[in-house]
């Protein structure tokens, strides 16, 4: 009896680890005269009928649209468990998700927070408010989740970071950071004014819920230190976690299901 149970079990899982309905959305972008591929998850139950919150979920560098639902399936059944659209843009391999002072091809930043943002409203039944979204993101996914929550409190409600790259300024020569603000010794103004860090003062520490965490073997373990001590000086509330782990997938796989919790919990008390 008992291991028919643990079959049955297992049976169910799978048939809702699969339930989900994935869509590719292209949505076009005016501010970069192109399409932009998208990848939006549907829980099993979605019919157009009821409004759903929903979670946008950033890639890293040298990333796209599709890195999260085949790097980690799971995220099909979270959409299901948690009864959210989960939204994958393509970021671009190396945006940052800032609009670029210095290249008009990437323009993330009025992509995502805008363009992309009311295109999701105007084809999926969402909570169209702060209250009915979330966003996150793992490394430049990191950086561009809060970057873009920090700088667009009128629409996001809640904010996390996986492995976030919350602080560019020490890595002047990686990831073509440079490409998009222009080099650190010439244009010091810009990396000042995009890096994650340096935004805190847009917080109130009222309208925005804030998650984010590092593996202590991570490059980027140091910046999130200091961003979480920073926060902690303001009194801004956050969840900060450290635990073990580098910059990995295996490591992401397991801190994505956090940050949905997490977001469950917020758009239930709204």
């Amino acid at each position: 009896m008992k291991r028919l149970l643990v079959v049955f079990l297992i049976s169910v899982w799978s048939l809702n680890v699969i339930a989900a309905r994935v869509d590719t959305l292209q949505v076009q972008s005016e501010a970069m005269n192109k399409l932009v591929k998208n990848v939006v998850i549907l829980p099993d139950n979605y019919d157009g009928s009821n409004a759903f919150p929903v979670v946008y979920l950033l890639h890293g560098a040298g990333g796209n649209h599709a890195d999260w639902v085949t790097k980690v399936p799971a995220v099909k059944s979270y959409a299901d468990h948690y009864q959210v659209l989960i939204v994958c843009p393509d970021g671009g391999r190396t945006s940052w998700y800032f609009d670029s002072p210095v290249d008009p091809s990437m323009q993330y930043e009025t992509y995502v927070s805008s363009e992309l943002v009311s295109q999701i409203d105007q084809t999926y039944k969402t909570i169209a408010s702060p209250k009915g979204r979330a966003i996150t993101g793992l490394s430049m996914g990191g950086h561009g989740a809060f970057y873009l929550a920090f700088r667009h409190q009128d629409v996001w409600g809640a904010a996390g970071s996986m492995s976030g790259g919350v602080d560019i300024r020490p890595f002047p020569n990686n990831w073509d950071i440079a490409k998009r603000l222009g080099t650190y010794a010439e244009n010091k103004a810009n990396w000042e004014e995009n890096t994650v860090t340096n935004l805190v003062y847009l917080l109130d520490g009222r309208r925005l819920k804030l998650v984010f965490d590092c593996g202590v073997d991570d490059f980027f373990y140091g910046v999130n230190q200091r961003l979480h001590q920073k926060l902690v000086e303001r009194n801004i509330p956050h969840d900060y976690t450290e635990r073990p782990g580098g910059h990995t997938w295996e490591y992401w796989t397991n801190s994505v299901k956090y940050h949905l919790l997490y977001f469950n919990d917020f758009f239930g008390n709204n």
